[in-house]
């Protein structure tokens, strides 16, 4: 199984641990096609291609090729939601994961899609229950 991980970058880097987390959970079922996500040493300047088009290009490639899309949606970013945009169009599975804060809700672009599997969690053991159940409901 090829998984695309999706999770801020420029949006801010303040969740990368988990990131890298999630990554390596996500690694026994398949491959991760976007662990870069997950390096605690990539900063919020994204310097993780050679120049934006090449990263947009080589994200898009993989975003085509991949078997599922899994994101984390606590800290709010641009790039996840048009990577979850292409995901849709591209009739993807998708699931969400999101750690509720008081005061702020999910994006409802996010929240009320219908292609879009979401699920709210509270430490990493929950987040592995919600990804083992998603990928197991695809096969």
């Amino acid at each position: 199984m090829k998984i695309y991980f999706a999770g801020a970058i420029r949006g801010g880097r303040s969740d990368a641990a988990l990131y890298h987390e999630m990554i390596r959970y996500l690694q026994s079922f398949g491959t991760v096609l976007t662990e870069h996500v997950g390096d605690k040493g990539l900063t919020e300047k994204g310097d993780d291609g050679p120049d934006d088009p090449a990263i947009h290009d080589r994200d898009m490639a993989w975003l085509r090729d991949c078997d599922v899309m899994v994101a984390e949606v606590t800290q709010p970013s641009l790039g996840v939601g048009y990577e979850l945009g292409w995901a849709c169009a591209l009739y993807k599975p998708i699931l969400c994961l999101y750690r509720p804060h008081t005061g702020r809700r999910l994006s409802a672009m996010i929240a009320g899609s219908q292609a879009i599997a979401t699920a709210a969690y509270s430490d990493m053991g929950q987040a592995r229950g919600i990804i083992r159940q998603f990928l197991a409901n695809l096969t």
